[in-house]
C-alpha cells in the first residue's frame, strides 16, 4: 500500500493532477523545469503475470493492462528519479541532483517497496526498480550530504538483502530473471561498497557464464518460443551492465553478445534452432554501447543508438554510469 512521503517545506504539496501534469512535463523534456513533490511511496507491490502459455511467449491484454496499472506508481517514481539524475550528472546541475536526492530520501524514509510482495512479477518488479535505483543514484550519490546519504544507502541495502532472500529461496529457473537480480544487488553492492552484495553478484554473473553454451546461446531463453531473440537481448543486458561495474571480462559473455548481435542481423538463426518465428527487435541493442565502453569487441562496426534510454539501467546509457568501469580508465 501507497505511505504518503513527506513533502519538501520550500513546496507546497501539489494536488494529483498538477504532480501529474509537472512529473509528464518532466518526463517529456527530459530535464525538470520545476522538481514536483515527491510521489507517496509504494510500500506494498501487486503485480501479476500476463503470459498465457507454456513458453511464457503469449501475452494476454487485459492482464498485460492490470499489471501495468499496479506497477505504474513504481514505474513513475523510477522514470523521475533517473531523468533528475541523469540531468543532473550531465548537465552539472546541482538543483536536479537536489531533486532526484529528494525522492530518494523521501520514499527511503518510508522502506517503500519493502511490504508485501503479493506475486513473482512483484518481485520482478522490485529488483528492476532497485538496479535502475542503484545506478541512478550513483549518478547524484557525491552531491548528497551525510546523513541524506546514509539514510537512502541504508534503504537501497535493505531492497538488496530483500531481493538476495527471496532469490536464494526460490526453486525455479536461474534465467533472465536471476541476471537481473544480480544486477540490483551488484548495483547496490558497488555504490554503497558492500562487499557482501558485490560477492553475491559475481556468483550471480559466474552462475551466467557457465550457463551460456559454446555457440553463445542461453538454454533457458531459446524455451521462450518466438521471443527467443528479444528474451536473449532482455539477458544478456544485465550481464554487460554486471561485467562493467564488477571490471571483469569473460569469454561466455563475448559469445553471448556475439550471438545476439547475429541473431537480430539475422533472426532466421534463432527461427531454426526454437521452430517459431522471431519477433524482430528494432535494430542493436541500445546496452552494446555499455559493452564497447567496457572493452567488448564486434566482428563488424554496429551503431549506436543515438536515443538510448532505458530507466532499469539507469536512464541514459550512451551517459557513462559512474560504477562503470570503461576501458582503459
Amino acid at each position: 500500500m501507497p505511505h504518503p512521503c513527506p513533502a519538501r517545506p520550500r513546496k507546497p504539496v501539489l494536488a494529483a493532477g498538477l504532480r501529474a501534469t509537472v512529473l509528464l512535463a518532466l518526463l517529456g523534456s527530459g530535464r525538470a523545469m520545476a522538481c514536483a513533490a515527491p510521489t507517496p511511496a509504494v510500500i506494498d507491490i501487486d503485480a501479476n503475470s500476463y503470459y498465457v502459455d507454456s513458453h511464457h511467449s503469449i501475452i494476454d491484454p487485459v492482464r498485460k493492462a492490470r499489471n501495468e496499472a499496479a506497477t505504474k506508481p513504481v514505474d513513475e517514481f523510477l522514470e523521475a528519479v533517473a531523468r533528475s539524475a541523469n540531468a543532473a550528472q550531465r548537465n552539472g546541475d546541482a538543483d536536479e541532483a537536489r531533486c532526484a536526492l529528494d525522492w530518494l530520501s523521501a520514499c527511503a524514509g518510508h522502506d517503500a517497496m519493502l511490504g508485501t510482495m503479493t506475486t513473482e512479477q512483484s518481485y520482478y518488479t522490485r529488483k528492476w526498480a532497485l538496479a535502475g535505483l542503484a545506478l541512478s543514484y550513483a549518478r547524484v550519490q557525491a552531491g548528497a550530504p551525510a546523513a541524506r546519504r546514509a539514510q537512502i544507502e541504508k534503504w537501497l541495502l535493505a531492497l538488496a538483502d530483500a531481493t538476495m532472500r527471496h532469490s536464494d529461496a526460490h526453486k525455479g529457473m536461474r534465467n533472465n530473471h536471476y541476471y537481473w537480480e544480480g544486477l540490483a544487488v551488484t548495483a547496490a553492492g558497488a555504490v554503497t561498497h558492500d562487499a557482501r552484495c558485490l560477492n553475491w553478484g559475481r556468483k550471480v554473473f559466474d552462475h551466467a557464464m557457465g550457463q551460456i553454451q559454446p555457440d553463445g546461446s542461453l538454454p533457458l531463453e531459446l524455451e521462450r518460443a518466438g521471443r527467443a531473440l528479444n528474451y536473449h537481448l532482455f539477458a544478456a543486458a544485465p550481464l554487460v551492465m554486471m561485467a562493467s561495474i564488477l571490471d571483469v571480462q569473460a569469454a561466455p559473455l563475448d559469445k553471448l553478445v556475439a550471438f545476439s548481435v547475429n541473431a537480430v542481423n539475422d533472426p532466421s538463426i534463432l527461427q531454426k534452432m526454437t521452430g517459431f518465428e522471431q519477433e524482430h527487435p528494432n535494430g542493436v541493442p541500445g546496452w552494446i554501447v555499455i559493452y564497447l565502453r567496457h572493452g567488448g569487441k564486434l566482428a563488424s562496426p554496429v551503431s549506436v543508438p543515438a536515443t538510448n534510454w532505458d530507466v532499469r539501467m539507469g536512464g541514459d546509457r550512451n551517459l557513462i554510469d559512474p560504477l562503470e568501469h570503461p576501458y582503459g580508465a
